[in-house]
């Protein structure tokens, strides 16, 4: 405990200190000046008279300050009790920094106030000012690139391909930017379900509001739930005292994009749902709840249906988010698109490298289609950039690509004139469709479901087999 003999010294010095304060202050500033309750002059320094010009300093003590010095702001300090740290106060022709503190009795009572001139000339200030204007300037050029680093790159011209299931792809997805509802994007790995994101939000009222992507894939399940929700003040040992903000909140006016979705643990499935269903989130280590307006867009490669029958998905969360379903067809099944990716691939790649324009003629194309591509478009932009990187000529050669690709896949038939096992499957799917497409009177959607896969996969196989 305390001795509470230390409390009359403390009270000594701390008064003694104050006293000190005030006569340096004095002694130091250009000028100091002391109100009573009623704004009235009490004292000035000796060197404030003679700065303010005024000729018999005794005269002016008991006058109101304002008939003084017109410009003061000593009865606003009085009558508000809030100090005024910092100011320029005009006097005639000059122009001074003033800094004033209310007096309060043992009470906490306003009983007057203490004005100081800190500077003569506000010019003294020029280096203070440059530097916090420097600093604010450096801290709006810091959102301002953090805010484009939050916009898409993308839009719906970037999704390139003009086949009948890659229309109908693009339109309904030009359908959803319209709402505000959730989308699910389906897709195998390097589809294009990003791309496809960022077109969506960029299509959307929301388009001016940032877009955050999270690939839950790439984060461990023990860091989820911070990186959606952030980090209360304090919450954890040598965390950040100010704490941070999550993923959700970042997103918030604009589009959360949750890469990979099928990947999340059903613990923090169940946080998500709630998230998602009550439009406000609670931070780790908080227990307030933060509104957010957030646009969800939820992507995966898993077969979420299938998940969600063996229980590793939540069933209410798959519903939640499977309102606007978006199925990419592998690249595959769009070869269709293939000369078009092809040109665009390598315009782009020639482009970003500062290579001259390379041509991509027909045999390449052929070759391209010859090889099953389960990385799909990412992997045809990577075989594109090594092939045109090692190119010599004016245009793509097929030896470009045989360096790359796997020789197996190159053969277009097999010895002896035999069609190869790709030929005859290839036929054998002609052939199938041309008789479902006859069976059903030509109808597609009856042929897709005779056939057992989706409209979007028989107009790409259509298009890709060259039926007519």
């Amino acid at each position: 405990m305390a001795d509470d003999s230390f409390h009359p010294d403390s009270e000594w010095l701390r008064r003694r200190a104050a006293e000190s304060l005030f006569d340096q202050f004095a002694n130091l500033c250009d000028g100091v000046l002391v109100v009573d309750g009623e704004a009235r002059i009490v004292w000035m320094n000796e060197r404030y008279p003679r700065k303010l010009g005024i000729a018999d300093p005794a005269a002016a003590i008991g006058k109101p300050v304002e008939s003084v010095i017109p410009n003061s702001l000593m009865r606003e300090v009085v009558s508000g009790g809030r100090p005024i740290m910092l100011d320029i106060m005009e006097f005639g022709d000059e122009a001074f920094v003033v800094m004033r503190l209310p007096l309060h009795d043992d009470d906490g009572k306003v009983v007057g106030a203490v004005g100081m001139v800190l500077f003569d000339d506000a010019r003294q200030l020029a280096p203070v000012v440059s530097r916090y204007q420097r600093l604010r300037a450096d801290l709006a050029d810091a959102r301002k690139k953090l805010a484009e680093a939050r916009r898409t790159k993308y839009t719906f011209a970037n999704f390139v391909g003009t086949t009948p299931a890659c229309m109908a792809l693009k339109q309904e997805a030009r359908r959803a930017a319209r709402t505000a509802s959730p989308v699910l994007i389906l897709g195998e790995t390097g589809t294009g379900k990003e791309l496809l994101a960022q077109a969506i939000h960029a299509g959307s009222p929301r388009a001016d509001g940032p877009f955050v992507a999270v690939n839950i894939a790439a984060v461990p399940d023990t860091l989820l739930e911070a990186e959606f929700f952030g980090v209360a003040p304090g919450a954890y040992t040598g965390a950040d005292r100010q704490g941070r903000d999550g993923k959700f909140k970042l997103a918030d006016g604009g589009t959360l994009f949750l890469d990979e979705i099928g990947d999340m643990s059903p613990a923090l499935q169940a946080k998500l749902l709630r998230a998602l269903q009550e439009r406000e989130i609670e931070p780790v280590g908080s227990n307030r709840l933060t509104p957010v307006d957030v646009r969800v867009i939820a992507a995966t490669s898993r077969d979420l249906v299938a998940d969600v029958a063996n229980g590793r998905f939540r069933a209410d969360l798959y519903y939640r988010l499977n309102v606007v379903t978006l199925a990419i067809p592998p690249l595959r099944e769009r070869f269709g698109d293939l000369p078009l990716l092809c040109e665009f691939l390598a315009e782009d790649i020639c482009r970003r490298l500062g290579l001259a324009p390379r041509n991509v003629g027909a045999a390449v194309v052929e070759r391209l289609r010859r090889h099953d591509w389960p990385g799909n478009v990412r992997e045809l932009s990577n075989v594109l950039e090594r092939a045109l990187m090692m190119s010599e000529g004016d245009g793509l050669a097929v030896a470009d690509l045989d360096r790359i690709l796997p020789p197996a896949r190159a053969a277009a038939a097999a010895p002896g004139g035999q069609p190869t096992l790709g030929q005859a499957l290839a036929e054998a799917e002609r052939n199938a469709i041309r008789a479902a497409l006859q069976s059903c009177g030509g109808n597609k959607a009856q042929a897709a479901k005779f056939l057992g896969i989706s409209r979007a996969s028989l107009y790409e196989k259509i298009a890709a087999l060259g039926i007519c």
